[in-house]
């Protein structure tokens, strides 16, 4: 599992599968994205506005991104 906090966006991508495979992003809420893989299973999990609804520093470690 990978747990990714990019703090430009504010998107918080937890990623459950890391095998590669074709996904289809569902919405499950306003906030929140599913990504569904193979077998219609949760491969990851995308939470917008992250900082709204969750103690970023709880998750530590978290591996940031920077985009230049």
């Amino acid at each position: 599992m990978k747990i990714i906090y990019n703090d430009k966006t504010d998107l918080l991508y937890i990623r459950l599968d890391d095998r590669t495979q074709d996904v289809v992003n569902k919405r499950a809420t306003e906030d929140i994205v599913l990504d569904i893989g193979e077998g219609d299973r949760i491969v990851g999990i995308e939470i917008l506005d992250a900082s709204k609804h969750i103690i970023l520093e709880r998750l530590l470690p978290v591996k940031y991104e920077v985009q230049q």
